[in-house]
């Protein structure tokens, strides 16, 4: 795999610098194992059966790859055209007098010396007609440049089980070798070299050519799930050569043996990679789909809406009333918004009836099975009842966690919930939440983790306190123990970036950072945006993505505002959504509460210490516990 590699240098004035160079390393055996992963051995191939050059174009390639039997040309058109010149240098013979050899010479063959000084000039040639151009200015962003900039860390992919690779992602890391295109490099085709991983931002790698050691000159970012990134020894099955950067072509001279040194031992890719990648990126939901989503203009009931696009498994969705498809909503497959059609029927939800009588050519009905499953509840003894209250995140204001009432009870463990002093007269904006969902809590679930409770609007005794309140609407809080208490080990740490959905324009992913975390709830922060259009998400979310999500599946990412612009674009550009939060925005608290209340009605309560912005990933007692 690495033979041959004096003939495929850029300069072949040899090594007389490499002397002055670094230790040459000493040769080691051709046929010592290299890198063992998921118990398969790559090793090097003899110097017989390694790299062989084209005796009539000069490339360099692995033998094996090479045309004939006699492994003398790169492809048919080499052979046939050496084949041609050797009987015109045969006929020129003849006619000079000479006896024809049995190997006649190359009439015009160019030594690869030539050729890489002609390449050389014409992508000087090339160079100087683009500076003659006038320079286009993009304005793009980069979020290797934005990382190193900052030192910022990146949630690892593993945080993403529905993402591309999420539960397949392994033990990729730092140190881990792969084989990528050699940019250092002016050869006329596409050439590869080794390079370990020296970051790992999400999807995406921070990179360094074998050889460099601890220079970082030619780092280079590049996404780990694209195209051009290759497990060591895809080179030498592929037929493609293995060239050092020309930066440091001179620093050894034997190259085999010093990436066998190297390499021996390291970790690459698996060699399945890239299929494992193509795997997980192909998604059920086809256009054409029909499904039940969430009305965006009345919260309370469904409609029927049909799949336009499937994006990185994020739908768009069209409300099949829509005539010119600009009536759209945008989903990820997994999200609890959507079901299957007959869904709203089966558990009593309110459904707003198409006028279309019968289903659009080429539409069809979303399988059931492709939904994401709820978990099951058992409502035969102690349950949900209308009336109770309970704390929850304000669908239309994600940033607030809000007094809210249970308003109706529906099959199959669903609820509906109202945000107290917000609810329109007819029930338009309840909304649907499971009685697992992340984002409803006991009542208390703020005060025990210092968050900050959105009081029922023009409610006047502030600060407020869920005793008073009860007392004063003569209602109950809904028991601790019905409320999902499951914290997985989620993996983020505050901090972190990632690509997430801004709930409130769904179409958008944008630069984003976890500021809280309060057990399996995170708070995520948009970059270069205020903190009130914070979010409060759930760590299972399928609208959080790793960093590298929107280049992976060409989704386009929304980058971080710029100072400059950030308080035009403010009164603009989200004045409607700032307008939106307001409205159900409580008054802010002056004090923070105390975890210490009197008696009422003769009914004892007591808190469970808890802690706030906690990074462990254990079941902790943060919900307020009620004793008789």
């Amino acid at each position: 795999m690495f033979d041959g590699y004096d003939s495929c240098s850029e300069d072949t004035s040899s090594s007389s610098s490499s002397e002055e160079s670094e230790e040459e390393v000493a040769p080691l055996p051709s046929s010592l194992p290299i890198i063992k992963n998921n118990g398969q051995v790559y090793t090097y191939p003899d110097g017989k059966s390694g790299m062989a050059t084209c005796e009539m174009c000069g490339m360099v390639g692995v033998r094996d790859a090479f045309y004939s039997k006699t492994k003398r040309f790169c492809s048919v058109s080499c052979s046939r055209s050496y084949s041609s010149n050797s009987k015109k240098a045969s006929i020129l013979a003849r006619l000079q007098g000479k006896p024809p050899t049995k190997k006649a010479k190359v009439l015009q063959k160019q030594p690869l010396v030539a050729k890489l000084a002609a390449y050389a000039q014409y992508q000087a040639t090339l160079q100087n007609q683009a500076k003659t151009k006038a320079a286009v200015p993009v304005e793009g962003f980069s979020w290797g440049n934005y990382i190193n900039s900052n030192s910022f860390t990146a949630a690892p992919v593993t945080c993403f089980k529905h993402a591309p690779m999420g539960t397949c992602w392994g033990d990729i890391s730092e140190g881990v070798r792969v084989e990528v295109p050699n940019t250092d490099c002016s050869l006329p085709t596409k050439v590869f070299w080794i390079a370990g991983i020296v970051k790992l931002a999400g999807y995406n790698a921070l990179l360094r050519y074998e050889g460099f050691e601890n220079d970082s000159s030619l780092d280079f970012w590049c996404n780990v799930c694209g195209s051009d990134i290759h497990p060591v020894g895809w080179c030498a099955t592929s037929g493609k050569p293995l060239v050092p950067p020309r930066t440091i072509q001179h620093k050894y001279t034997n190259w085999k043996a010093f990436l066998v040194k190297r390499l021996t031992g390291a970790k690459t890719l698996p060699p399945d990679f890239s299929q494992k990648v193509s795997e997980s990126m192909q998604y059920p939901f086809k256009t054409s789909m029909r499904v039940e989503v969430v009305d965006k203009t009345h919260l309370c009931r469904t409609r029927v809406a049909v799949v336009e696009s499937v994006i990185g498994g994020r739908l768009r969705l069209v409300y099949e009333e829509s005539e010119d498809k600009t009536d759209d909503f945008w989903c990820h497959m997994y999200s609890p918004l959507i079901h299957h059609i007959g869904w709203s029927r089966s558990i009593g939800h309110r459904f707003k009836r198409s006028d279309i009588t019968k289903k659009q050519d080429g539409h069809f009905d979303a399988p059931p099975h492709l939904f994401m499953k709820v978990k099951e509840v058992d409502a035969a003894g102690e349950w949900f009842k209308e009336g109770m209250k309970l704390e929850a995140i304000d669908p239309l204001n994600l940033s607030a966690i809000c007094v809210a009432t249970i308003r109706k009870v529906l099959a199959d463990g669903y609820l509906m919930i109202g945000i107290d002093g917000s609810e329109a007269a007819d029930g338009s904006d309840w909304f649907c939440y499971h009685a697992t969902s992340p984002s409803i809590f006991p009542v208390g679930f703020c005060e025990i983790n210092m968050i900050e409770l959105t009081p029922p609007r023009g409610y006047a005794k502030l600060p407020f306190k869920w005793f008073d309140y009860l007392r004063e609407t003569d209602s109950i809080a809904a028991p601790v123990k019905l409320f999902n208490k499951e914290v997985p080990n989620h993996g983020f740490h505050v901090g972190m970036k990632l690509e997430a959905v801004d709930l409130m324009e769904p179409r958008l992913v944008c630069v984003a950072t976890v500021t809280r975390i309060i057990h399996r709830l995170l708070r995520i922060h948009f970059d270069g945006w205020e903190d009130e259009y914070d979010q409060w998400v759930d760590c299972e979310s399928p609208d959080l993505y790793p960093v590298g999500w929107c280049q992976l599946t060409g989704y386009q990412l929304q980058p971080p505002a710029p100072q400059s612009s950030r308080d035009s674009q403010s009164s603009s550009s989200k004045q409607k959504k700032k307008a939106k939060s307001q409205q159900y925005k409580g008054h802010k608290k002056m004090t923070p509460l105390q975890l210490k209340e009197e008696l009422l009605d003769g009914e004892e309560y007591s808190f469970l210490q808890g802690a706030s912005d906690q990074e462990s990933n254990g079941s902790a007692s943060y919900y307020i516990k009620q004793e008789p």
